[in-house]
């Protein structure tokens, strides 16, 4: 048991450097964690160096002790080399002794030393280790078709060799056993009838010299005694082996059959061979005899013992590797961690060193995982290589057994390397960054720690059971609270000064903060795929209740001193904690959290926070309003017609609201009253910003002209509808859909609209008011500057010294100038709000112009004047579609005044036709005959330009006389007068005592197409009652449009072409009789008015007198 230790001892002294002595730090386990590894082993010694030697005697030493041995061990391994190595490339002694000697920094005058020591040695026993694995497709020599094969294996020098053949007279098959005696001669079992036999069997052959000797092996058959019975029973079973029988019966009984050899030079061998060997015949007989599988490898018998006494082949393998590897890192020069890559030399040495002693693959592989998993610990190697190595044991360890140290030492380190694993998994933060090159290497130590558990040979050698989930969890745990008391202690105050403290709280909250984050994005992706440990939960839940404990101490000394420079300090602290609140959404595990109420601790410094918002947004709105020189930001293709002002005014709003994004208050019902508070101090900064600014305008424009002015006054009317405009964005930027959502079960529906809506109301209502005022200030001066211009178009003479062009041509002007103006500077809602109001002035302003004009002398004139301005006026305010639309421009006051002015405008003759007209449209809706009809047959003739009317009869007329009947007559005449002066009115006879009298008269009036087609041109039919005393009773009247009757309308083909027509064929029409209504007539009120026209003033006359003989408004 002590050489045990002793053996052990001695690996973990080579595998570490004096300086990695010193350096190493075990990480320590608690004793439930012992257990659970399973760490019952006793703890070993080490020969532990003096602290006070200096690193010279010790680096002396650690030579002395540790690599000399080494280096003999690979002198004498090189001096008694065999075989040839695997690589392709080839080094003489030489060149391995100056590899070794840097690797191992020997001096010219230690290598000498050392040299002659293993010069004096006694040379080892030359082996050639033959397996013997297994043949294929070999002859079959018996009568069956099978063989009973066995090998005979030895080695031949040259002198055995020559000798052999001289001694023999003639060939012979049997060479090994006539070369050698039989003790040098090894033999196989035999293998009964098979053509494929399996033997796996290893014998070790020893040899002088290499050079000249050769490996031999043999196959035979093995031929026994079989009695004449068994051969007759063969022969009835199988004829076909007559002529194998018949063979066999020629030779001597007894004699083995020979089934091939294999003949292989020493000198051509690898240090290890593998491999397929075909079965070469004495004679060209029979040339494919099959394959035979063997492994060779030459091995030393009896090292010396005095190379490194006391160590076994395993430990020096073992520290041969990490010299290699130290030496080769560090000539590289690289920070690329290494990939398992050596060079040549290294290759072969390693190689030799491990066939000349019969290391298994198995020792060679579990020294590689010893010496990696060691180097991992001290240099940069990558991780891949240990999960190979693992691998490899993996499948070893299922193949063959480990001796019992081996097993120990696999065991300790598996261990070892898995409680070095976990240290790093508690400080991770540190040594794996959260960058792209970083977090593959966790990934892979995670990965190689899961493999170690998984290995059988760690279940074997650990009975106890291990959670690798829970001991990562324990260790991220551990690492967490190690690096939190770390950042704590780097962040502790200096003083005790509450904003210092309220600081280094911050600080600390902050780097946490960022932890989380990496953890979240990095970390967890990289825990979770290895080891399905959700890092980020398990971290979170611990910072959770760290820093809990830390707000509450800080807060609780903070408790009763809050200040305004306080509570700015502990802002930075609430943010940071409501980031880390946020985070909870994306824990897999929802356990109870401390921090689930953490604003509870700020409600003491909410207001201060609130109010440094409000007075430095205030502050900056005065100075922004200050500098302001209400000129537009920006004019050209894309202007922007608001001032600086009002731009700042939106920068400075806009930190208020993010103030409520940033606060997230979590609290519904504090969070409504805050958005309440929040909503009134950005309704007294706008409500403030208008009151301030109309000061500004008042002191800018004392000493400017009016265009100034008057451009200032347009530059804050933009501003207050920016303004405006902005506040109707607020309640989508301040998301009060998603507090109304929040807070749905604790704030009624009417309280949440009646307290948020209305305070923006009135603010909106103040800046409404503000801009109306301004607008109305500008209304103002353009009504007054067009009221000025509509007074001078009028004219006292009735031939107008301008024409009507001419005298709008000023206002005309001036308006397109001042809009113009108005809608360079204004924005379109300001624009549009001016204009209305400016419109209806205008139309007013015309309607008292043309009822204030009383002189009838020029009011012709005048009115056609106001209609001219009045139609550009629309035109001008609708803008072709771009100003106001045609339904706000066509009010009623609109209406009324075209109307007055469009019949002012006319003269009276065109009044005629229009009063004429009229009655025709008034004749061709008349519905019913209530007084009566009349039925006429009318025609017109173009060949001779007469017109002929055929009065038929009248029906239903009204008894005018004592008796209740009339005595009627009908009268037709051509209207209006000036188109048919000689043109005599015609009367049909009378007839008596008659309500439907039958007439039958016709009459022709000479008149021509032009005038049939004037404008009102018409027939008026008078039906009266005859009395011979008193003047003529009226029955009624109706009128008929000339154009209406056959032979007056044009007629034109599909191209527009005028068709010659024949005379047309008379039409019979019953048209009902009307009575017009007294004094509703403002035409002939208009005609009435232009008293020196005597044509009008006879039209007047009858029609006045008409309308006394009506009885229209005397029914009901």
């Amino acid at each position: 048991m002590s050489n045990k230790s002793e053996d052990s001892s001695a690996l973990d002294n080579l595998l570490q450097t004096p300086e990695q002595e010193q350096g190493l730090r075990v990480r320590q386990f608690s004793p439930g964690h012992v257990r659970k590894l399973g760490l019952t082993r006793r703890t070993r010694d080490r020969r532990d160096l003096k602290q006070d030697e200096n690193p010279e005697e010790k680096a002396r030493k650690h030579k002395e002790q540790e690599l000399q041995p080494l280096y003999k061990e690979l002198l004498y391994t090189i001096a008694h080399k065999m075989g040839n190595p695997s690589s392709t490339e080839v080094f003489t002694d030489s060149q391995l002794h100056q590899f070794i000697e840097e690797a191992f920094t020997m001096t010219e005058s230690e290598h000498e030393s050392l040299m002659k020591k293993v010069e004096n040695t006694e040379p080892p026993v030359y082996c050639l280790m033959a397996t013997v694995k297994e043949a294929k497709g070999i002859l079959g020599k018996d009568v069956s078709g099978f063989s009973d094969p066995y090998c005979l294996l030895t080695i031949l020098e040259d002198e055995e060799e020559s000798r052999t053949r001289r001694s023999r007279s003639k060939p012979s098959k049997s060479v090994v056993k006539d070369a050698v005696s039989d003790d040098k001669i090894y033999t196989t079992d035999i293998k009964k009838q098979t053509l494929n036999p399996i033997w796996n069997q290893t014998f070790v052959l020893e040899f002088e010299d290499i050079a000249g000797a050769s490996f031999h092996l043999e196959m035979w058959d093995k031929d026994e005694e079989v009695s004449l019975s068994q051969k007759l029973e063969d022969i009835k079973s199988n004829f076909n082996s007559l002529r194998r029988m018949i063979k066999d019966a020629k030779k001597e009984k007894g004699t083995d059959d020979f089934l091939g050899k294999v003949v292989l030079k020493l000198q051509d061998l690898h240090c290890t061979d593998d491999s397929w060997y075909n079965l070469e015949p004495r004679t060209e007989t029979y040339p494919d005899r099959g394959q035979c599988h063997l492994n060779l490898k030459f091995i030393h018998k009896a090292r010396d013992g005095t190379l490194s006494a006391g160590r076994n082949a395993y430990i020096n393998y073992c520290g041969i590797l990490q010299q290699f590897v130290h030496s080769y890192i560090s000539k590289q020069q690289s920070s690329v961690p290494w990939k398992g890559a050596l060079c040549g030399e290294a290759q072969t040495l390693l190689e030799l060193y491990a066939t000349q002693n019969d290391l298994s693959p198995f020792l060679q592989d579990l020294a590689k995982w010893v010496a990696y998993s060691k180097l991992y610990q001290s240099l940069e190697v990558d991780s891949s290589l240990l999960l190979q190595q693992l691998t490899s044991i993996e499948y070893h360890w299922h193949q063959q057994k480990l001796p019992y140290q081996q097993k120990q030492e696999l065991g300790d380190s598996l261990h070892g390397f898995l409680q070095y694993g976990l240290c790093l998994v508690a400080k991770y933060r540190d040594i794996f960054l959260p960058t792209p090159n970083a977090t593959p290497k966790l990934h892979t130590l995670l990965r190689i720690l899961v493999q170690i558990c998984k290995t059988k040979a760690f279940q074997k050698l650990n009975p106890a059971e291990f959670e690798l989930h829970d001991e990562v969890s324990e260790a991220i745990q551990t690492g967490t609270h190690e690096w939190f008391t770390i950042k704590k202690g780097l962040h502790q105050p200096m003083t005790k000064d509450l904003s210092e403290i309220v600081g280094a709280l911050s600080r600390l909250i902050t780097e946490v903060q960022e932890d989380i984050k990496h953890n979240m994005d990095v970390w967890n992706r990289v825990f979770v795929s290895a080891v399905q440990v959700d890092v980020f939960t398990v971290v979170y839940q611990k910072f959770d209740s760290l820093l809990a404990q830390e707000v509450r101490e800080t807060l609780s000394v903070i408790e009763g001193q809050m200040e305004q420079a306080i509570a700015n300090s502990l802002f930075p602290v609430y943010l940071s904690l409501q980031a880390i609140h946020k985070d909870k959404a994306f824990l897999q595990k929802r356990g109870s959290l401390e921090l689930i109420n953490f604003q509870e601790g700020f409600r003491e410094a909410l207001p201060y926070w609130l109010n440094q918002a409000f007075s430095t947004t205030q502050d900056r709105v005065e100075r922004a309003v200050q500098v302001d020189q209400l000129q537009p930001l920006q004019t050209g293709a894309v202007p922007i017609k608001h001032s600086s002002s009002a731009v700042d005014l939106v920068s400075c709003i806009q930190p208020i609201c993010q103030l409520w994004e940033q606060l997230s208050w979590p609290d519904p019902e504090e969070a409504f009253m805050l958005m309440v508070k929040l909503t009134e101090d950005v309704c007294k900064i706008v409500v403030n910003y208008c009151h301030i600014l109309k000061e500004r305008v008042r002191v800018l424009s004392k000493d400017s002209d009016p265009g100034s002015a008057i451009n200032m006054l347009c530059v804050v009317v933009n501003d207050l509808e920016h303004l405006r405009s902005v506040l109707t964005r607020l309640p989508t930027q301040l998301n009060w859909a998603g507090l109304r959502d929040r807070t749905q079960d604790v704030i009624g529906e009417s309280q949440f609209h009646n307290t948020l809506p209305s305070q923006l109301q009135q603010a909106q209502s103040v800046l409404c008011r503000e801009i109306r005022s301004a607008l109305d200030t500008l209304g103002k001066k353009l009504n007054t500057d067009i009221e000025t211009h509509v007074r001078n178009m009028s004219t006292r003479r009735r031939i107008p010294s301008k024409s009507t062009e001419d005298a709008a041509a000023p206002l005309m002007r001036y308006l397109e100038q001042e809009l113009h103006y108005m809608n360079d500077n204004l924005v379109q809602e300001n624009f549009n709000s001016l204009l209305t109001p400016l419109w209806n002035n205008s139309v007013k302003i015309l309607h008292q112009m043309a009822t204030q004009h009383l002189q009838q002398e020029g009011l012709m004139v005048f009115c056609q004047r106001l209609l001219y301005t009045l139609q550009c006026l629309e035109q001008c305010f609708n803008a072709e579609g771009n100003g106001l639309p045609l339904t706000t421009l066509h009010s009623d006051e609109y209406k009324a005044l075209k109307a007055q002015l469009s019949h002012n405008s006319l003269s009276s003759r065109q009044l005629l036709e229009k009063f004429l007209d009229r009655k025709i449209s008034e004749q061709n809706v008349y519905g019913g005959e209530k007084y009566g009809a009349v039925t006429l047959l009318t025609s017109y003739r173009r060949s001779d330009q007469r017109l002929r009317v055929e009065v038929l009869n009248a029906v239903n007329l009204l008894p005018m006389d004592s008796n209740g009947l009339s005595d009627p007559f009908v009268q037709l005449s051509l209207e209006p007068h000036h188109v048919f002066p000689e043109v005599e009115t015609r009367c049909t006879q009378i007839k008596s005592c008659d309500l439907n009298p039958l007439f039958d008269e016709a009459f022709e009036f000479l008149v021509s197409l032009e005038q049939c087609q004037a404008p009102g041109a018409c027939l008026v039919v008078s039906v009266l009652d005859h009395d011979i005393l008193r003047t003529d009773d009226f029955e009624g009247e109706a009128f008929l449009a000339l154009r209406s009757i056959p032979g007056v309308p044009e007629q034109r083909e599909g191209d527009g072409v005028l068709v010659t027509q024949p005379d047309a064929v008379p039409a019979q029409i019953r048209l009902s009789l009307m009575h017009p209504k007294p004094n509703e007539d403002s035409i002939l009120s208009l005609l009435e008015s232009r008293k020196g026209e005597r044509e009008a003033q006879a039209f007047v006359k009858k029609r006045r007198q008409r309308e006394k003989q009506s009885q229209e408004g005397l029914q009901p």
